[in-house]
């Protein structure tokens, strides 16, 4: 599941996450650091996405949401909305994911992603380490043929 930083369980991210929840609660538009994996590609660990209040007439299949189920947040995609005994629940699924989360009660909703900010993936910098170590080591080998005394 992608949750935000506010999952981790410490006493800040405790307070991160109240937060969050109650600013999209007010009305504020917040912005958070990802760091699941079950919504990739569409957000990565690092990633910032931006959530807005949504009211769950606004919402349609497709859009990502934030949820807050069992005091953590959720940041999954909205498969469909089913009717069950009166109630509306959402149907979510992570991207990367197999299969579907268990449902949820429409008042666990808290917003939808209204943007997603990249952040430079760690393979991409892991790549630039590497060719730079090859790099400096084809120099050292260059140099070391050039020495004098060689």
């Amino acid at each position: 599941m992608t949750a935000c930083a506010a999952e981790r369980g410490t006493e800040s991210d405790d307070l991160k996450s109240l937060l969050f929840v109650q600013a999209l609660r007010s009305g504020i538009a917040v912005r958070l650091k990802a760091w699941g994996t079950s919504m990739a590609p569409a957000i990565c660990p690092g990633d910032i996405i931006t959530a807005e209040r949504a009211d769950p007439a606004e919402i349609a299949p497709g859009d990502i949401l934030v949820l807050a189920p069992e005091a953590r947040l959720v940041v999954h995609r909205l498969v469909r909305i089913v009717e069950f005994s009166a109630h509306s629940y959402l149907i979510l699924r992570g991207d990367a994911m197999p299969q579907d989360d268990p449902p949820a009660h429409v008042s666990q909703l808290l917003g939808r992603v209204c943007g997603i900010e990249r952040r430079p993936r760690l393979a991409q910098r892991g790549a630039q380490v590497i060719s730079r170590m090859f790099r400096n080591t084809v120099q050292r080998l260059a140099f070391a043929r050039n020495a004098p005394g060689r």
